[in-house]
């Protein structure tokens, strides 16, 4: 694993709390209706995709999720201002304004999705292994779900194949206790959701989803061994999200007692601490930090707003390719 140095905390505390505070930025102007559909935020599971990226490498590995996606692109590369844009609907937009908030797609960074249909990216995932794997592309897959998209056949069907084939694949459960409004001790009988790889003879296991040097060595781990032809790895995250569902959910599931409980152990918190603990940074040093991330927000909020929507020719555009079918008529 590489090594987790005093550069890295850094990075990790800028990294996680621009993306809280992007999406807390989405948040307030989904209320004001600029954002539109629906819009499922990442607070609390930050240290997932921080530890993953560590792990990576962003020269050819992928990365594919459900449509709790928006952080993710831009942990691998994209520019966070494309991201906002789509969200906003406009053309300046990661898929020009199409995709928006379920749908944010950035594969010349290597990340394929964002995917509104439960547990639909997890055959994907393994696809995009899959042609790794016939090119010889030395890369790896890292296939992400919820613990509710693990009820889906498609991951059985998927785990069978997956280890037939060997595929260079790191499949991923972020189980943040709550499928929609449904925790997972109603809907299995088994709540070690990891259990379910051994049943495909899949190496798998628990991980503490809410602290980002952990995450980093266990998938670190696996994928070094999908790197070396050793096959998949199910890793079961035990993570926590601060807000609900979406911005439609009211979350009478659970208590706000709950919530705060799970804030004591907040994973930008954790890193902030080890920071301050080892004098990686003065008090000055994280203030500015601080205030760096507040103006990368505003500054893709404005692209945001000043971006224009996409023509209306763009719905024939985004489907047919006008040569090969010179019958559509494009009305302005």
């Amino acid at each position: 694993m590489k090594e987790i140095t005093k550069e890295v905390y850094l990075k990790w505390y800028e990294d996680m709390l621009f993306w809280r505070k992007f999406e807390d930025k989405l948040a307030a102007v989904y209320i004001q209706q600029k954002v539109r559909g629906f819009l499922h935020l990442y607070n609390g599971q930050e240290a997932v995709l921080a530890g993953s990226l560590h792990a990576m490498d962003l020269s050819k590995d992928k990365m594919i999720t459900a449509y709790r996606n928006h952080v993710q692109p831009i942990g691998m590369g994209e520019d966070p201002k494309r991201v906002m844009a789509e969200l906003y609907g406009k053309v300046t937009g990661t898929s020009k304004g199409m995709g928006g908030s379920m749908h944010i797609f950035s594969p010349d960074k290597g990340f394929y999705g964002g995917h509104g249909i439960v547990g639909g990216q997890i055959p994907l995932g393994a696809g995009l292994a899959f042609a790794d794997k016939y090119k010889k592309n030395n890369a790896v897959t890292l296939c992400y779900m919820g613990d509710g998209a693990v009820r889906q056949g498609s991951l059985h069907e998927t785990f069978n194949l997956a280890m037939l084939w060997q595929l260079p694949v790191v499949f991923i459960c972020e189980n943040n206790g709550y499928a929609m409004g449904t925790s997972v001790e109603r809907t299995s009988y088994s709540t070690d959701i990891w259990k379910l790889g051994l049943g495909y003879e899949m190496p798998c296991g628990p991980v503490d989803g809410m602290d980002p040097v952990t995450v980093a060595k266990e998938v670190s781990k696996a994928v070094e061994r999908a790197r070396s032809g050793g096959g998949p790895t199910f890793l079961e995250m035990k993570t926590y999200r601060y807000r609900g569902h979406s911005m439609s959910d009211a979350q009478h599931y659970r208590t706000k007692a709950e919530v705060e409980e799970y804030k004591k152990i907040d994973p930008i918190t954790q890193v902030l601490d080890i920071i301050k603990e080892n004098k990686y940074a003065s008090e000055d040093e994280i203030k500015e930090m601080d205030a760096n991330v507040k103006k990368k927000v505003l500054e893709c909020e404005k692209f945001a707003e000043e971006s224009s929507y996409p023509p209306v020719n763009q719905l024939y555009d985004m489907v047919y390719e006008q040569e090969d079918y010179p019958f559509i008529q494009h009305k302005s």
